[in-house]
């Protein structure tokens, strides 16, 4: 549960510019459906070279619908080097601030819309591919990209890292390469993780009524996608158990889908103790 302003709320109930232009001028599309966030940006130039219209199709939370509603907003009428200069903390700002844990929607902006303006300039793919060291290879994270969150936002910590890209957030392997990147761009001696502050306490109703809408919008959406789907059996303290459907219940890699995106997505918009457990019904 998070505390958002009004001004996200608003953009996330009521979002702007949704949809993909037609014969777009420029087109970037950043994350993936496995990751939970995913977002395709297209625009269409007017004839003085400024963004006549831009237009957003995402798949991910309240924040990250919020954050590109905003982008699209901020950035019509700017020219393409304007826009370029727009960064996540502007996305932010504009919004009213968003929780530390939801940066990453605001980075996830930003990058696509470079993505956008370098495929008009250059004709290069609209998709984002890894290029350098990969650091994270969880969420695909790599050195730059890790590098950049730190320099542009000013981080000083895993955590932090984590909730503006998020590189560590799953099986942690990654922390003592990311606090080494920390180090070499604060010039700082390796921090080490920061435990999270307690989330609330959920009485057992509100947290099997979080995780069912949670399952609803957030996970069973991208498993239908591939002819899958997911049903909630019991939970049993922190354990969730639950069954897999469809294409996912024979699935070779279904381990790693209620790992990797049930348990993920569970532990982001629940409570980060969660287990979850596959169980016959």
């Amino acid at each position: 549960m998070w505390d958002y302003s009004d001004k996200v709320l608003e953009h996330f109930r009521h979002p702007r510019n949704v949809g993909v232009i037609k014969n777009p001028d420029g087109v970037g599309e950043v994350g993936s459906m496995a990751c939970g966030d995913a977002l395709k940006l297209t625009f269409k130039l007017d004839a003085q070279g400024r963004l006549a219209d831009v237009k957003f199709q995402t798949f991910g939370c309240a924040s990250a619908i919020a954050s590109s509603s905003a982008l699209t907003e901020i950035v019509k009428g700017l020219t393409l080097d304007e826009a370029a200069q727009v960064t996540n903390q502007d996305i932010a700002n504009y919004l009213g601030g968003l929780p530390e844990q939801k940066m990453h929607c605001s980075v996830m902006g930003r990058e696509a819309l470079e993505l956008a303006i370098d495929n008009y300039r250059t004709g290069k793919t609209a998709k984002k591919i890894l290029e350098g060291k990969v650091i994270c290879h969880c969420f695909g994270v790599t050195e730059e990209e890790i590098e950049r969150v730190v320099r542009d936002n000013r981080l000083a910590t895993i955590e932090q890292v984590t909730n503006y890209c998020k590189a560590g957030g799953a099986c942690g392997k990654c922390h003592g390469d990311i606090a080494a990147i920390i180090a070499r761009v604060c010039g700082e001696q390796p921090p080490t993780a920061v435990k999270p502050p307690p989330a609330p306490r959920l009485t057992t109703l509100q947290k099997i009524k979080l995780i069912e809408e949670t399952m609803e919008k957030e996970i069973r959406p991208a498993l239908k996608k591939d002819g899958g789907d997911i049903e909630l059996i019991d939970v049993v303290d922190n354990r969730v158990q639950v069954a897999l459907r469809g294409m996912c219940a024979n699935c070779q890699v279904a381990r790693f889908t209620l790992k990797d995106v049930v348990e993920a997505k569970l532990r982001e918009f629940v409570a980060p103790d969660l287990v979850v457990e596959e169980v016959p019904s």
